[in-house]
């Protein structure tokens, strides 16, 4: 910035020395002096007004880059907490969705329990049943009744092994009734080969509570008239009246 000026004020000095070459007297010397200072500070005004011109607008550009930059950096924090707060918000929706799930996993589990102990209990009724003194009637109904399902001549009969000898009495009498409702209803008279089952490791469980098993055609048609069977298919039937009466919020 300097050096122009410096340049000029050079070439006027030179200028006035050469003029005051050319007088000698005392006042022309003191005027050349006087051009000589006018022009110093000339030259020093414009260096100092160019320099702060300088200083002015590099301060603007100083302040508009720290303006444009913290905007920037406002931005970039705005951002990111907008994309934390979102994190956050998803991960909550995940805990409150993976809570609820296990919630009505637990309560499905609780549920399931207290039907599995309904049907327990009802399976030792029907035990119960089993040990009363209609139960070689009932035997004898479930025999007649496996017997119209099945549909064969040859039908072997599983029970339970403390139940073998109620079936030994009472099967002559359900194929008798058998043969009676069949000719009843068709006119046809049947002679089926009815069979208790002698493999005594083949009998019934226990976890059946009576009841029997027929056969036919070696095994491959089988009709389950125990009281297990029975309970199930009542409790498959009343499945829905027993959840409304055990969870009536469900229904709401």
């Amino acid at each position: 910035l300097l050096r122009p000026l410096a340049r000029r004020f050079t070439i006027h000095l030179r200028s006035l020395q050469h003029h005051t070459s050319l007088f000698s007297s005392t006042h022309q010397d003191t005027m050349a002096q006087d051009q000589i200072r006018q022009m110093v500070n000339f030259i020093l005004q414009e260096a100092h007004e160019k320099a702060n011109e300088i200083r002015v607008k590099t301060e603007h550009d100083f302040n508009l880059e720290k303006q444009t930059l913290v905007h920037e950096a406002k931005l970039n924090v705005q951002d990111e907490f907008v994309k934390k707060e979102k994190d956050r918000e998803v991960q909550e929706r995940i805990a409150r969705s993976t809570e609820i799930g296990e919630s009505r996993v637990k309560k499905m589990r609780v549920r399931d329990d207290l039907l599995n102990t309904l049907v327990s209990e009802a399976g030792s009724k029907c035990a119960m049943v089993a040990r009363g003194q209609n139960y070689p009637h009932l035997v004898q109904k479930l025999i007649v009744q496996g017997l119209i399902k099945i549909e064969d001549n040859d039908v072997t009969i599983f029970c339970r092994g403390e139940d073998v000898d109620i079936v030994s009495q009472i099967l002559p009498d359900a194929v008798s009734e058998y043969v009676e409702i069949l000719e009843r209803e068709s006119g046809v008279k049947l002679s089926p080969n009815v069979v208790l089952n002698s493999d005594r490791s083949q009998d019934l469980p226990d976890s059946s509570y009576g009841g029997i098993t027929l056969t036919s055609n070696h095994g491959k048609i089988i009709c389950d008239n125990t009281m297990s069977a029975r309970l199930n298919l009542v409790y498959e039937e009343l499945l829905p009246s027993i959840r409304a009466i055990l969870f009536p919020e469900d229904a709401e």
